[in-house]
């Protein structure tokens, strides 16, 4: 179901952006930087936090590592991240899946402005071996995200 909901999402709202899927994994960054020959930094990977009653999911560049004091500080309370079991409940797609695109209602959508290095970017597309290419601030635009600034 849940490439599906990435799929219906671009048919609807960007019919041009092909979701692209590979015989292998994809899941990792390392996985997918491999799978589509492009830097681990290239990979638009997306963690999934909450803080206390909120759930957000942030795409950021591949190597870039949360900074919590910056986190703390942008969404109002100390960060943590989804436990594994309840990602897909939340979110509507399965760990290493996770995107922005198609997702269920309820999360918040950000950006990490580390995506901004980049003219295209690999995020996944709702399946541990799906992605779609596309530009970061297509990306944001396209899913609502706003754009924070939470890693190093």
């Amino acid at each position: 179901m849940s490439l599906q909901s990435v799929r219906d999402f671009f048919a609807a709202n960007a019919p041009d952006v092909e979701v692209l899927v590979l015989d292998q994994s994809t899941a990792t960054v390392a996985e997918a930087a491999q799978g589509h020959g492009v830097p681990p930094e290239q990979i638009a990977k997306t963690l999934s936090l909450r803080v206390g009653d909120r759930v957000m999911l942030v795409a950021t560049s591949g190597t870039a590592r949360l900074d919590n004091r910056k986190a703390k500080a942008a969404f109002g309370g100390k960060v943590k991240m989804l436990d594994f079991a309840e990602v897909e409940d939340l979110t509507g797609h399965p760990v290493g899946g996770v995107c922005l695109f198609g997702v269920k209602p309820g999360p918040e959508l950000f950006c990490d402005m580390s995506l901004k290095n980049f003219d295209e970017v690999v995020p996944a597309a709702g399946a541990p071996n799906a992605a779609v290419r596309i530009a970061p601030d297509r990306m944001a635009a396209l899913t609502g995200a706003a754009w924070v600034d939470v890693c190093v």
